[in-house]
């Protein structure tokens, strides 16, 4: 693509785009409803969004090349393809309708033509006329002669604008008004924003030169130039038109005729009109150059959702890459609305999608600046503050100008992202903008957690949870229970481990398995962090993961390990590491997985011993945390305790208390307390009462473990999986 243009097509198409329609319509409606004070409060109030854009987006468009689209182009390199399109489709629809605006009201500038034939002859013609003619001459010039016939074109106009502007400043005006202070009062401010809502759209013109940015030699340079000189300009006009009304007319005169500036400059009734005209139609061929280059831009991006489409938008004519068809897209949409001859119906969410994207784009800045990537290096630098005060400003303008047209422009745009991201599943939502940002938040974070809770403080109790294992593609259970027990209340790291040295080849292999584990556990929502280590052995790995730091912010306080009941090898292993983990302080739960039996999520089973044992108050914690997610959500907890005859009443009490002081969602009628019988052995009972049980919980001692080895989990065939837990203190249940 042949890049031609220079900073001053920028400059111009900005400045034209500003020193629009509105300048001449609505500034003195606007003068004469509130005063000068209250006008100049609407121009300051707009430039707190139109400043901060222009400064934000000169910082953006100086930190990497930007290709052609413009703000779409901005926006959707730093929020992503997907939010970018949906964002950039409101920006074209409001671009393209933007130029039926500006042709329905160049045909202002002949108010006198109008009037003359409806005065002298009975003759009411419709303003399309006029306006069908001037839409189909102005497709023309894109056409078939392109942005390079527009640009010529648009310096002419300018100097015609730049020339009714300075013959309305030398005008004289009503004497009268000179000697009056009424023009200058604030009035009506019940009326500030919905003058507001006129005046807006005269604001939006200062990003136009920006979709030029595909054909510009230096868009480092010519963006910001063009962009902050245009809407500097721009202010300094708008405040010098508004003195100027406000000191050459009254009240009266400005809210009595809509092209009042004619009785203010000189030669009025013929420059102005001539202004009116150039205004409107500098501003039309300002936005019939920038809208289909987003539409083209779009269509390379394929946002589209057809292959067909997205080619014949995106195809470019001649070697200057003139974007024909997109223009021809344009051109067509404009004209149905120039030939409908009214586009106030659309205005309002015209001006609340020009929101969207303004805020957008300081909201890119404000991110960036927080997120503090050292790939952000741009060398014109906005402030943070300036971009966060413009993206706050726009929101809140859009539900002051009118809460009804916000609420609409906001639901369609979720509508459109919900759609393009449907199409486009394969792409992510947010880039590395918002990953930057969250990277800043979460090490200011941990940082206040780490000052605000000292090392092995007592708090109340919550899961941190490691889970080791080297078989996460034969199984997922361990990763399961995390994800169970993570899902509301606590935090799981699930670590797949990779046996060996460290070396290239085995990072080699972490990083593809690394890749594995996501597709394998990202399918379904999950609330765990999942990561490989390298380690030499089971032993040292374990010794690693104990010394992981908890990533929540929280310290790990529970090692999960996990092994096939059909695999006693796999067993052996985790008993002969327990002391290591009980050394460690660690409480460990041994889930016990039997292959062969689907998980039923209807009742969970717990088996207490109320007597000198730590293990009960966390078993009840943990069923009550894996009860909370989703598939255990209609589970019943059944609790089952076995004691002495002579201790029936006493254990039934420590119970009832251990529930209600717990608040803990059980059910008297789901405790069963079981006396002790002759001959009858605990493995017995629990294969009777929990062989339908999803997953039976059970406490062990360090003790028994040390005495009894793989024989203590051994005797359960009728259970399916099981979860073995021991605790090292006694954990509170307040």
């Amino acid at each position: 693509m042949e890049k031609r243009f220079g900073t001053a097509p920028v400059f111009f198409t900005a400045i034209s785009t500003i020193l629009g329609a509105i300048l001449f319509l609505r500034f003195g409606f606007a003068v004469g409803t509130l005063g000068f004070y209250g006008t100049l409060g609407i121009i300051l109030l707009g430039h707190l969004v139109t400043i901060p854009t222009a400064l934000a987006i000169s910082e953006l468009a100086t930190n990497k090349r930007v290709e052609g689209g413009g703000e779409y182009f901005i926006i959707s390199r730093s929020f992503g393809l997907n939010i970018g399109a949906t964002i950039g489709i409101a920006l074209y629809l409001s671009q393209a309708i933007s130029v039926a605006f500006y042709i329905i009201a160049f045909t202002e500038s002949f108010e006198m033509v109008f009037d003359f034939l409806r005065t002298d002859y009975n003759i009411d013609l419709p303003r399309q006329v006029i306006s069908i003619p001037a839409m189909l001459g102005l497709s023309a010039i894109m056409l078939y002669r392109g942005a390079s016939m527009g640009v010529k074109t648009l310096y002419i106009v300018v100097a015609i604008l730049f020339i009714s502007l300075i013959l309305f400043f030398i005008g004289s005006g009503n004497p009268e008004a000179t000697r009056t202070a009424g023009a200058f009062e604030f009035r009506n401010s019940k009326d500030f924003f919905i003058v507001f809502a006129i005046i807006f759209p005269a604001f939006t013109g200062m990003t136009a030169g920006v979709g030029l940015s595909g054909e510009l030699k230096n868009p480092a340079k010519s963006i910001p130039m063009g962009t902050i000189l245009g809407t500097t300009i721009g202010l300094i006009v708008y405040f010098f038109v508004v003195y100027k009304l406000a000191t050459s007319l009254t009240v009266e005169q400005m809210l009595s005729k809509q092209l009042i500036m004619t009785d203010v400059a000189v030669f009025g009734s013929i420059i102005i009109p001539i202004g009116l005209a150039a205004s409107t139609l500098s501003s039309a061929l300002g936005s019939i150059m920038v809208a289909p280059r987003t539409l083209q831009a779009l269509s390379r991006d394929e946002a589209f959702p057809s292959k067909n489409i997205n080619k014949k938008l995106s195809a470019s004519k001649g070697n200057t890459s003139e974007p024909f068809n997109a223009t021809l897209v344009t051109c067509t949409i404009a004209l149905v609305f120039v030939a409908a001859g009214n586009v106030n119906a659309v205005a309002g969410i015209i001006s609340m999608f020009f929101m969207v994207t303004y805020g957008s784009l300081c909201l890119i800045s404000f991110l960036n600046h927080f997120g503090a990537s050292p790939a952000y290096r741009p060398s014109f630098r906005s402030r943070w503050y300036i971009s966060l005060l413009g993206f706050l400003t726009a929101v809140w303008v859009m539900f002051k100008i009118d809460p009804l047209y916000a609420l609409l422009s906001i639901i369609i745009i979720i509508i459109l992202y919900i759609g393009i991201a449907y199409y486009h599943s394969d792409r992510k939502g947010l880039e590395s903008i918002f990953a930057n940002t969250l990277f800043q938040v979460n090490r200011e974070l941990q940082l206040f957690l780490q000052r605000a809770t000292p090392k092995n403080s007592k708090s109340e109790w919550r899961p941190g949870v490691i889970c080791i294992s080297a078989d996460s593609f034969k199984r997922s259970a361990g990763f399961d229970l995390l994800n169970w027990l993570s899902y509301r209340y606590g935090f799981g790291t699930y670590i797949h481990l990779i046996e060996g040295y460290y070396s290239k080849s085995a990072r080699l292999e972490a990083d593809e398995t690394y890749d594995r584990l996501l597709k394998r556990f990202g399918k379904h929502p999950n609330h765990v962090f999942v990561d490989t280590m390298i380690s030499p052995s089971y032993t040292s790995a374990i010794a690693q993961i104990m010394q992981l730091p908890g990533i929540s912010g929280m310290d790990n306080n529970m090692i999960v390990f996990e092994y096939d009941k059909q695999q006693t090898s796999q067993l052996e292993r985790i008993i002969e590491n327990y002391g290591l983990v009980h050394s460690g302080n660690f409480d460990v739960a041994i889930l016990a997985t039997d292959l062969r039996i689907q998980y039923n999520f209807d009742e969970l089973h717990l088996w207490l011993n109320l007597g000198n044992d730590v293990n009960p108050n966390l078993l009840i914690l943990l069923s009550y945390t894996i009860s909370g997610h989703p598939l255990w959500a209609k589970s019943t907890i059944r609790i089952f305790t076995v004691c002495k005859a002579n201790k029936l009443e006493e254990s039934q009490q420590t119970m009832n208390e251990l529930i209600q002081k717990g608040r803990l969602p059980i059910s008297i009628n789901n405790i069963e307390f079981i006396t002790e019988k002759e001959g009858q052995t605990m493995r017995s009972l629990m294969n009777e009462k929990s062989r339908e049980a999803g997953l039976t919980l059970i406490g062990f001692r360090t003790e028994h473990l040390k005495h009894e080895g793989i024989a203590m989990f051994e005797g359960y065939d009728e259970i399916g999986n099981m979860l073995f837990v021991n605790s090292q203190i006694e954990i509170n249940i307040e």
